[in-house]
């Protein structure tokens, strides 16, 4: 393809992509196909001649746009947001023309000097202490294994990067029984084993109670296990509970263990000083990550994780051999000794972009937004018969249950919100993801895709509540007592 080709294709695409923002909201917001659907419109053999870019566009038009589940809709409430804004698209755009790797300074100066700084920016917008440093990784889940990584290095009997674990006592890591599943991934793929990994009861507010786990602890250390990690979550999946950093640091500090804080979600409200309470402790904080890819307008991947001493991370990461030996090596940071992978793409720039467009008061009306959107919700929530919420409202989460007078049953009742989730989704007109709160299923709500307005978090409730009332079984289906 020679410029002027691609010139052209380019300029269609890009105009393509506006058409699709502007409209985004006539679309259904789940894919309306079953499985198996767009494989059987894709030709079993690869084409043995290269093809003109309009049919393949209108293959993608055609085939694959219909199997696509749009993130970017304004009534996309499940799981959480996945921002792409168009700043950060037009940057995304740059960085796969540049294609460079990010992997060490002389690859790319710019990657690795705009990162140092952006990284600098957004310590500063989330108000953590000074002196730590950060580093973008492509999710949470490679955050938090490479803090496991780095807390290995530390405990006794460390040093695993060199010697491993394998002969050793076993290293127990701690979280919230309401913690992410990356938590349990990172111990298999660290190599420290599931059922190692300790998950400690919450309180009536989903929080980690932290008696329960100085108790966890002192346990472990009377089995002859080394007590290694504790992961810290403010804004747990289900339900968005916050734990009690100033709390389980203070356990932390005196039992010399690693404390990570997955801040996946919520950490961007962080950028708002109303929210910083929930940084309590944070001082005594080894690594913290939070995902600029979710809820801070910049598109996937782009997670930013800050630690307190880089130095563990390094021993933990670092392998030179001589063909990534530079002149530069002792004069500025190469990132690849701070991430598992080698290559690194270049996802300060579209971050740069971003902070740039919005600038700091930009992105937080961007957050303060959802969050009252979902305060308006949850009073909706309050007010409307046969509704109750499943917990309290966190940020921009909202999670409920239907609950219709006259049906006590609660395995029927689980079976009900399992049936209205699926109607919901079905439709095309909204898409919210399902949960289990302290065991009973549960309709979970995020607000927090870009185009997202007080009428369309309306019409999906709406939609909701009329669907509802199409869910409940026959009143006689509740009588417990029938044979």
């Amino acid at each position: 393809m020679d410029s002027d080709t691609f010139r052209a294709h380019a300029h269609a695409f890009v105009d393509w992509m506006a058409d699709y923002l502007a409209g985004i909201e006539q679309r259904p917001v789940r894919a309306q196909v079953r499985p198996g659907d767009v494989l059987r419109l894709l030709p079993a053999e690869p084409p043995a001649k290269g093809e003109p870019m309009e049919e393949i566009f209108a293959a993608f038009e055609r085939d694959i746009l219909p199997g696509v589940t749009h993130w970017q809709h304004p009534r996309f409430f499940a799981y959480f947001p996945a921002n792409a804004s168009p700043p950060s698209v037009l940057a995304e755009m740059l960085t796969a023309v540049l294609g460079v790797n990010c992997m060490a300074w002389e690859t790319s100066p710019a990657g690795t000097e705009l990162e140092t700084r952006v990284l600098e920016w957004l310590r500063q917008m989330l108000g953590l202490p000074e002196g730590f440093e950060g580093v973008i990784q492509d999710s949470a889940s490679s955050a938090t294994l490479v803090a496991q990584l780095a807390a290995c290095e530390r405990a006794p009997d460390g040093a695993a990067a060199v010697r491993g674990l394998a002969g050793h006592r076993a290293h127990t890591v701690y979280a919230s029984a309401e913690t992410h599943s990356s938590i349990d991934k990172g111990m298999m793929v660290a190599g420290l084993g599931r059922e190692n990994l300790r998950k400690i009861p919450t309180d009536s507010s989903f929080a980690l109670r932290p008696e329960a786990l100085a108790d966890m602890i002192r346990q472990d250390r009377e089995a002859g296990l080394i007590p290694t990690c504790v992961v810290a979550t403010l804004g747990t999946t289900a339900v968005g509970g916050i734990d009690p950093l100033a709390d389980i640091a203070a356990i932390t500090r005196r039992e010399g263990l690693y404390l990570h804080v997955d801040a996946a979600w919520a950490g961007s409200a962080l950028v708002c000083e109303e929210f910083r309470h929930m940084l309590a402790g944070v001082d005594d904080v080894d690594s913290l990550v939070f995902n600029p890819h979710k809820w801070l307008l910049t598109n996937f991947d782009c997670s930013a994780q800050f630690f307190r001493d880089m130095g563990e991370v390094e021993r933990a990461l670092t392998v030179s051999p001589a063909y990534l030996r530079t002149a530069t090596g002792d004069q500025i940071v190469d990132y690849r000794n701070r991430s598992v992978p080698l290559g690194r793409r270049f996802r300060a720039l579209k971050l740069w972009f971003v902070i740039r467009h919005y600038g700091v008061a930009g992105l937080q009306a961007h957050v303060r937004r959802h969050i009252g959107l979902a305060r308006d919700l949850e009073t909706q929530i309050r007010n409307t018969p046969g509704f109750t919420l499943a917990a309290p409202r966190s940020l921009s989460l909202v999670t409920f249950r239907y609950c219709p007078e006259g049906l006590d049953d609660e395995a029927q009742l689980d079976q009900v919100n399992r049936d209205l989730l699926a109607r919901v989704n079905e439709g095309g007109l909204a898409y919210l993801s399902p949960c289990e709160v302290r065991g009973r299923v549960a309709l979970r709500l995020a607000i927090g895709a870009p185009a997202t307005e007080a009428r369309h978090v309306a019409e999906a409730w709406d939609h909701i509540a009329r669907t509802a009332s199409r869910c409940a079984p026959p009143a006689s289906a509740g009588d417990v007592s029938a044979p």
